[in-house]
This record gives C-alpha cells, sequence and structure tokens, in this order.
C-alpha cells in the first residue's frame, strides 16, 4: 500500500515510516498541515495517518478538506489522550478510525490491515493479468496457485503500473509510489525495478512498454 505519514513529531514519523516500509509498503512523510493539504488534493496515497495538532493547518481541518472534495481515503488520527473532544470532531468528520500517543507500531499496523481490508472490499483483491493473478492483499504474482518470486518494490513497481494499466506512467509517479513522496533517490532508481519486472512478466501476455522520455505502460494481450 501507498500510505501518507502526516505528522509533526519528525522522530515519531520516521519511525512509523521505517516500520512500514520495512513492511513493504511505500510511505509519504509530511510535517505540515499546509504542505499536507497541497499533497493529498494532488495524491492519492491508499491510506492516510493523521496527527491533530499540526502547524500551519491542523489535523481535523485537513480531513475536513479531505471530505470536502469527495476524497475518501481512510483515515487514522493521532491524537493526545486528553483530546477527547477533538476526537469525537474528527469522527464526526470523517476520520475511521483513531489512537492515541503513546501507541505500539504493532497496534497501527493492525488498524491500517484492517481499514485495508475495509477499502478492498470495494475492488476486486484480485486482478488478471495475461496468464497471471495480481493479489493486491497478500501483495503476490500468482502462476496458478504458485507465487513468483517477486521483491516488494517490484511488486510495488507493479502495483502503480497495474492501477493506470493503458496509460503511460512517469518516472517520478513511479519512483513516488515506490519509495515515498519526498525521498531522497532519483528517478532513474526506478529503471532497474522496471527491467527485472518485465523480465519475469514476459511470456506471461504482459508487457511494460517504455515510452521514451515520458515513462512506461503496462499492456495485457486480449485487454
Amino acid at each position: 500500500m501507498r500510505i501518507a505519514i502526516i505528522e509533526d513529531n519528525t522522530a515519531l514519523a520516521k519511525g512509523i515510516a521505517y516500520r512500514l516500509r520495512d513492511r513493504g509498503h511505500s510511505v509519504d512523510l509530511l510535517h505540515d498541515g499546509l504542505e499536507a493539504d497541497a499533497f493529498l488534493a494532488q495524491d492519492s496515497p491508499d491510506l492516510v495517518v493523521l496527527d491533530i495538532n499540526l502547524p500551519g493547518m491542523g489535523g481535523l481541518d485537513v480531513l475536513r478538506a479531505m471530505r470536502r472534495r469527495g476524497d475518501g481515503t481512510p483515515v487514522i488520527l493521532l491524537t493526545a489522550r486528553s483530546e477527547t473532544q477533538q476526537r469525537v470532531e474528527g469522527l464526526d468528520a470523517g476520520a475511521d478510525d483513531y489512537l492515541t500517543k503513546p501507541f505500539e507500531l504493532d497496534e497501527l499496523e493492525a488498524r491500517l490491515r484492517a481499514l485495508s481490508r475495509r477499502k478492498n472490499l470495494v475492488y476486486a483483491s484480485r486482478e488478471m493479468l495475461g496468464r497471471l493473478v495480481f493479489d493486491r492483499t497478500s501483495r503476490q504474482v500468482l502462476d496458478g496457485n504458485t507465487a513468483l518470486n517477486i521483491p516488494r518494490r517490484e511488486i510495488a513497481t507493479l502495483e502503480c503500473l497495474v492501477e493506470s494499466r493503458g496509460r503511460i506512467v512517469s518516472k517520478s509517479q513511479l519512483t513516488a509510489h515506490v519509495y515515498g513522496t519526498g525521498a531522497d533517490v532519483d528517478d532513474t532508481a526506478i529503471e532497474p525495478h522496471v527491467s527485472r519486472l518485465r523480465r519475469r512478466v514476459e511470456g506471461y501476455g504482459v508487457r511494460i512498454r517504455t515510452a521514451r522520455g515520458l515513462g512506461y505502460m503496462l499492456e495485457v494481450e486480449g485487454q
């Protein structure tokens, strides 16, 4: 999944990001409410972890702006124990869940998984790609009942290409999806992931086409 962490405590935010990236997710890390609002108006993460107390623009205002735009992305609010009224306001404003600080990362992960399962009910968790099946929930590519041995960053690359199937995806879009917005990574870092992924899926009716100077496009035989 692509998860946006919006938290002004940089140590906490980096700790969450480190754990989630280690689990194979891409993470967008933001520390300011105005910056977060601008980001969410342009990008579409799968889940948002949102602190209530942010500089620039409060977390509840960020949440309200999301819902006014019709953005239904699941949101977990991070609150202090003394912020009962704000938790109520957050849930009324459209938050899906909340956690009070301090919290265990295991609990945050469990809540994210629960929200992900809920979101996956909206669209099919499995997608046919030629003779392969891409399972979004388990993050696996299956040949029949056998999972191909594909590293997590190549899975994230495939995930982004699948979501934009039939359209060109720029290197910068792929890099942001795989490494997270703001990551100190050059766009050329995505090239070896695409190259290796292309070799793994060729022969199954799946092709990753290079649009020179523009990006990449996923094409599937018969679709």
